[in-house]
């Protein structure tokens, strides 16, 4: 190299050493961690590290209402109103020794076949009532032993029984033309629906404990009579049918409000499970006893026995087909709050 001015030795030992310094600080220059330390430019923004707050839970994607309903098994409780005593289409449906008068047309049938349920089981047992779903009942162990933390859906009626709702029929369909024995029942029907009122809580508690994460549906019961004149028949009258229709009102408004309270007790510990009532007083209307498409059977007496079958008053094929109906709607709409329950 050929260094202007003539500086001689000494001038190019100066060139040497800056072409040198030059080679040296180059790659310093050009990578930024280098030139962060050295020079204090170009340094990276400090990420902030992430903080754990307790006080803020970990996102979770909660369960609708059929995944929480059907990620287990489903079981269906209670008495003949979900045996489907009354709904019999088979040989197999009359067997006079099935004591709990299970039938192929339940409802269970129809609600076990619309989820994907793990698995599902019929324990519903014709003539149960709040104390025999606990024991036991036709040489049969209690229903309540029949579910478990796996259970996911539990569907149930119960409470007729415990109120004599079949007997009570009976008491106005035998009555003498000139007797008031059907209303003269009234106040034996109201000391038994107090003690409905105190039996049921503790029948839902101890179901919710067994399957803390079910989701357990109560169905009330449908109205029998149209209140029409004639068409209760059977030494009914529209009266009767008034009065017999008010009481099943009251009997479904203490199945009602129990459910509600059980399913309050529940959201208010933040538990996984629910606690819901279906209404199905109006289900069977314009179908009611003595229409011309019946959903409730009439009176079938026994001329041997001098009695009532006891499939009277109960619901008929397309009768458990309406309450179908009511079930699946109950499982896809939810309990009409959040479900404790997470993906």
């Amino acid at each position: 190299m050929r260094i202007p001015g003539g500086f001689g030795e000494r001038g190019r030992a100066v060139a040497v050493l800056i072409g040198l310094l030059a080679v040296a600080v180059a790659p310093l220059v050009a990578l930024p961690a280098v030139r962060c330390e050295i020079f204090g430019s170009g340094c990276p923004k400090p990420v902030q590290a992430a903080v754990n707050d307790p006080a803020r839970p970990p996102q979770r994607t909660p369960l609708t209402p059929v995944e929480a309903a059907a990620q287990g098994a489903y079981v269906a409780l209670g008495d003949s109103y979900s045996s489907g005593l009354g709904a019999e289409a088979s040989v197999a449906d009359q067997n006079p020794l099935a004591r709990c008068q299970r039938t192929s047309k339940a409802y269970y049938h129809q609600v076990a076949k619309s989820f994907p349920f793990k698995s599902s089981a019929f324990w519903a047992c014709s003539g149960a009532t709040t104390r025999t779903v606990l024991t036991g009942k036709s040489g049969e162990p209690s229903q309540l032993n029949r579910i478990d933390a796996n259970t996911s859906l539990i569907t149930i009626s119960v409470g007729g029984n415990d109120v004599g709702f079949s007997k009570v029929l009976a008491g106005c369909v035998i009555k003498l033309p000139w007797s008031r024995s059907c209303s003269d029942q009234g106040r034996d029907i109201a000391t038994r629906m107090a003690a409905l009122r105190g039996s049921l809580p503790d029948l839902y508690d101890r179901i919710t404990a067994k399957a803390p994460r079910a989701r357990v549906i109560v169905m009330g019961y449908p109205r029998v009579f149209s209140e029409a004149d004639g068409d209760g028949g059977d030494n009914i009258s529209v009266a009767d049918q008034q009065w017999l229709n008010a009481r099943g009102r009251e009997l479904n408004e203490v199945i009602r409000q129990t459910a509600v309270e059980a399913d309050q007790r529940i959201a208010g510990t933040r538990g996984a499970g629910s606690v819901e009532f279906v209404d199905a007083y109006s289900s069977f209307a314009g179908h009611e006893v003595g229409r011309p498409d019946p959903y409730m059977n009439g009176l079938s007496v026994s001329v041997s026995a001098l009695a009532a079958e006891p499939r009277s008053f109960h619901p008929t094929v397309r009768g458990h087909e309406a309450l179908a109906r009511l079930f699946v709607d109950q499982v896809r709409k939810g309990p009409g709050r959040p479900l404790n329950q997470y993906r």
